[in-house]
Order: C-alpha cells, then structure tokens, then sequence
C-alpha cells in the first residue's frame, strides 16, 4: 500500500520533528522510548511506531488539507506539516485547552527554530467545538487522522472527507483505512490493518 517513497518522506518527517519538544519536561528523557507518554489531562502522546503505522496508512501528499483530530500535543499536527507540504495545510483538534496552548507554544518554537521553516505546511490547532466531531465548518478534508478510538465509525466524520480522501481511524480497537470513493457511506472502502489501544473519542 506504501511505497518506499512514502517510507523515506516519514523517516524525514520523524528526523525534522523532534518529539521531546512536544512533551512535558519530565517526560522528555525518555522522547527516544517507543512506547506512548504521558502529556497531562489524561491523555498521551502516541507510540512512535504507532504515529508511523497511521502515517504511512494515511500517506499524506504535498499541498493536501489534512484534519488532525485529538492533536494531544502537536507533534502528530507537526509531521504532517512536513508531509503535506508549504502547499498544504494541517488543522488540529484537541478538547483540552490546556494542551491546544501548550501544542500551540511547542509547534510555534519548532517552526521558529528551523533552518528551513518555509518548507511546512501552515498549522493551526483548533479547541473542540462540544458535540461535534471535527472541523465540518472547514471541511471537506483530503486525509483525516484520528488519535482517538471510536466505538464505531462515526457519521460525523466520514462526511468530512472529500471524495477521493483517506481517513485513518481506530474504531473498537482495530486500526481502519477508510476510502470515500463516492457520496455517502455506500461509497466507502474499509481496511482493516491490527490491534491498537488508544483513549477514547469523546464530543460531548
């Protein structure tokens, strides 16, 4: 499904994205464990292999609009303004206004610090509208990456995907790839790609 193309174009987003920047001091130790961490508020951030595993079922393109939801701490919101693209652009979700500031903060100090920040997408992390799901107002996206599990594929949004486009989802534990051919659910291709823990997706 990816190629090595799409490999090598994640290597590069994992080595230009620092993740300590993205956690809290007393985490930062140990931003080389592949295991997830804990950002506050109940929530982490993910596994690195895990973000990779999304990243490449996602396969992100330069100058797509990609909607990142449950953006946590901004590091998942900042490899796809690598992957997308100055052409491209990244919309976060996160519930907790503690981490959309905190995510806000670690994305600006990246941006502002590398050598070749014109090369990133334009980012903007968003606080969860309640009772919704996503940004529909922004839509429709060409991927969707949710850090979040569903109980199961949410309505809300399936509809926020363009025809042609990609959403990546954790839906009752299982990872899914899902591809909007046409309008409407009938026009959706499922996939289904291994066993993955995550907080769960909440709206209220």
């Amino acid at each position: 499904m990816t190629s090595d193309a799409t490999h090598g174009r994640i290597a590069e987003a994992f080595a230009r994205v620092p993740r300590e920047r993205f956690l809290p001091m007393a985490e930062r130790q140990n931003a080389l464990d592949n295991v997830p961490l804990s950002i506050g508020r109940g929530q982490t951030n993910s596994q690195p292999s895990t973000v990779a595993d999304m990243l490449r079922l996602l396969d992100p393109q330069p100058g797509e609009t990609v909607l990142d939801l449950g953006s946590g701490s901004g590091w998942t919101s900042m490899l796809l303004a690598v992957l997308v693209g100055p052409t491209g652009r990244v919309l976060g979700v996160e519930r907790h206004p503690e981490l959309v500031e905190s995510s806000r903060a670690a994305i600006e100090a990246v941006i502002a610090e590398s050598a070749d920040r014109e090369t990133f997408a334009d980012v903007a992390i968003h606080e969860a509208v309640p009772g919704a799901l996503g940004l529909p107002a922004e839509a429709p996206f060409d991927r969707i990456l949710v850090s979040a599990g569903a109980e199961s594929l949410p309505d809300q949004l399936v509809d926020q995907l363009a025809v042609g486009a990609t959403m990546v989802i954790p839906v009752a534990g299982e990872m899914l790839r899902v591809v909007r051919g046409g309008p409407g659910s009938d026009g959706l291709t499922i996939t289904r790609h291994g066993r993955y823990r995550f907080v769960p997706l909440i709206s209220e």
